[in-house]
C-alpha cells in the first residue's frame, strides 16, 4: 500500500489502510485516516490531520508553513476532514499563531487542479473550489458554495453559504449566503437559482429568495430598511434567515 521510492517519516500516524504512491515525502507530525489514497509526487507536512477517505493528486503540497512574513514556523495545524477530492497541484497551507493557528476544511470538498487555501481558512463541506481559484490568508467559505476557475478572494472574506462566485472574479467584499457575484470588482447578479434547483429547493423558496435580494439589492434600501422589510420571510424560511443572517455578520461589508 506505500510505494518504497516514498518517504516517510517514523512518527508519522498512517492508517494501515491508506494508500500511498511513489515519490511521496509525508513528514512528522502527519496523520492520515483510513481509506485515504495519495497519488505520486504529493507532500505532506504537520502537525496536520487528515480524516478518512480522502483523495490527494500528484504533486500536491499539503500543510506546508505559510509564506506570511510574521510566520516564524511555529508548529500551528491544518485539519482535513473526510471525503474531499484534493486534486494537480493543490497547496494548502497550516495557519498562524497570529490568527486562528489552524487551516479547517471540512467534508467532501472537491479542490481542483492548483487551487490555493491560504493560512488560517475555513472551509465547510461540499464545495468546489474550480481549477487555479485562490484563497488568501483567513477566509472563509460556507457549504455548498462553488469558486469558478481563477476566482480570488481577499484575506478575511467570507463566501457564503450556497453562493457562486463567477469565473475570475475578483471579491474583497463578503459575498451573502446564495448571492452569485462575478467580475473585478466581483458585483452580485442575482441568487444562484441554478444551484438551489440542483439541491431540489422548493419553488416558494427559491422566489423567497428572491424576494429578500430584491429588498438587498433592487429598492435601494440601506442594509438596515432591507432587514426590516424581509422579516416576515425570515420567520417563514429558514434560507432567507441564513441569507439575511450572512449580511448581518459581514465585518467587510456586502458585495453589492
Amino acid at each position: 500500500m506505500q510505494h518504497p521510492s516514498s518517504i516517510i517519516d517514523t512518527s508519522a500516524k498512517i492508517h494501515e489502510s491508506v494508500e500511498i504512491g511513489p515519490f511521496c515525502l509525508i513528514g512528522p507530525d502527519v496523520e492520515v485516516g483510513e481509506g485515504t489514497k495519495i497519488e505520486s509526487h504529493v507532500i505532506l507536512k504537520g502537525p496536520t490531520k487528515i480524516g478518512k477517505r480522502n483523495h490527494i493528486f500528484q504533486f500536491s503540497t499539503v500543510g506546508d508553513g505559510s509564506p506570511d512574513k510574521k510566520y516564524k514556523n511555529e508548529p500551528t495545524t491544518l485539519v482535513i476532514g473526510d471525503d474531499n477530492i484534493i486534486r494537480e497541484g493543490v497547496t494548502i497551507h497550516r495557519g498562524t499563531i497570529q490568527d486562528r493557528s489552524e487551516t479547517l476544511i471540512g467534508n467532501r470538498n472537491l479542490i481542483m487542479a492548483y487551487s490555493h487555501i491560504a493560512h488560517d481558512c475555513v472551509l465547510g463541506n461540499d464545495i468546489v473550489l474550480t481549477n487555479q481559484a485562490a484563497l488568501a490568508g483567513s477566509v472563509k467559505v460556507g457549504d455548498g458554495a462553488i469558486l469558478g476557475g481563477y476566482a480570488i478572494i481577499h484575506q478575511y472574506c467570507s463566501i457564503g453559504s450556497y453562493s457562486f462566485c463567477a469565473m475570475g472574479s475578483s471579491v474583497n467584499k463578503d459575498v451573502p449566503a446564495y448571492v452569485k457575484v462575478r467580475g473585478n470588482p466581483a458585483t452580485p447578479f442575482g441568487i444562484n437559482v441554478t444551484g438551489l434547483k440542483r439541491m431540489d429547493y422548493s419553488k416558494d423558496t427559491i422566489e423567497a429568495l428572491r424576494s429578500a435580494y430584491r429588498s438587498v439589492y433592487r429598492k435601494k434600501l440601506t442594509v438596515n430598511e432591507a432587514l426590516k422589510d424581509v422579516e416576515l420571510l425570515r420567520k417563514e424560511f429558514s434560507e432567507v434567515d441564513l441569507f439575511m443572517s450572512s449580511i448581518e455578520e459581514s465585518s467587510r461589508g456586502i458585495s453589492r
